[in-house]
């Protein structure tokens, strides 16, 4: 009896030390908190966002306004006026020189007043691919997290992030594996609207090949039209 007692004492000790060798599921591991400096890329508008310009010169023409579907605001005198993909300064630069045709120096701001949805498309070896609304400033291994999770099959240390943020379309790639997620994942920031986190099966050698011959023919439409507009992944 005392020899049985000894065995399931063991057994329970044993079972005790494997436990604590489990490393910690993902979830369950403390995530880094968003860091903003001065280099966190300046907002660029999208369709639906709403802004409000206020001409000074001429307060009859100030108004709030969405930008549309094609990515234009409609404003009296001067018409239709792309503001999608550009900044609050570039925009009123913008308006600045159209009004200066017909108003004498014209004085304006233009005031982000709501924003439209944002999403960003996770792909590849994930549990559920597809488009995920960012509840808050989220980095690329909570948009994966939103999508389920990893897959056995992803290769973790290369996960690839497409992104116009900086107004151009960049490529980047960051370690999502266990070791640097302990780590605090140096390598991660918060994404904006529209990029696209996507996780491959296995290491990448060559990405821009990668990005024409997998990414973007995974992209949803309004992914693949907003980075094919814009000089994306589709230029061979």
């Amino acid at each position: 009896m005392r020899v049985a007692f000894a065995c399931l004492a063991l057994l329970f000790t044993a079972s005790g030390a494997v436990a604590q060798q489990v490393p910690p599921a993902a979830s369950e591991l403390p995530q880094p908190a968003m860091v903003y400096s001065d280099q966190t890329p300046v907002y660029r508008f999208f369709p639906g966002d709403e802004v409000e310009i206020t001409i000074f010169s001429a307060p009859e023409l100030s108004r709030s306004a969405t930008i549309g579907p094609d990515g234009r605001l409609a404003l009296p005198l001067i018409g239709a006026v792309r503001a999608a993909d550009l900044t609050a300064d570039e925009l009123r630069d913008i308006l600045v020189s159209a009004y200066s045709v017909h108003l004498r120096m014209p004085e304006l701001t233009v005031t982000p007043r709501t924003y439209a949805s944002r999403q960003v498309f996770v792909g590849g070896e994930v549990a559920r691919p597809g488009i995920y609304e960012m509840p808050a400033n989220i980095d690329a291994f909570q948009a994966v997290a939103l999508a389920g999770g990893f897959l056995p099959s992803a290769h973790r240390s290369d996960v690839l992030i497409l992104s116009r943020a900086s107004g151009e379309t960049t490529v980047s790639e960051i370690d999502l594996s266990m070791r640097a997620v302990r780590g605090g994942l140096p390598g991660a920031h918060a994404l904006q609207r529209y990029d696209v986190v996507y996780v491959p099966r296995s290491r990448i050698s060559q990405v821009n090949l990668f990005m024409q011959q997998y990414v973007r023919d995974a992209l949803p439409v309004q992914f693949s039209f907003y980075y094919d507009l814009r000089g994306g992944t589709r230029n061979n």
